[in-house]
């Protein structure tokens, strides 16, 4: 099995660092998960793609949205 992008030791740091988001009552598109968004992040730069070819199968949005 792949190891995570993300382990949890790590995401255990990093997400008391990470503001909370306050939902709005504007419509829209409904957000990822944060570590799933960080996932994406650092998928991008470790691999060197552009941003629109983040993989739709990694869960972590479009490279638009991540």
């Amino acid at each position: 099995m792949a190891e995570p992008f993300v382990p949890g030791e790590l995401w255990a740091v990093l997400e008391p660092m990470i503001p909370k988001h306050k939902p709005s009552p504007k419509c829209g598109r409904s957000r990822i998960d944060n570590r799933k968004a960080l996932t994406g992040i650092l998928f991008v730069l470790k691999s060197g793609i552009p941003w629109d070819m983040l993989p739709q199968e990694m869960g972590c949005g479009s490279g638009m949205s991540c």
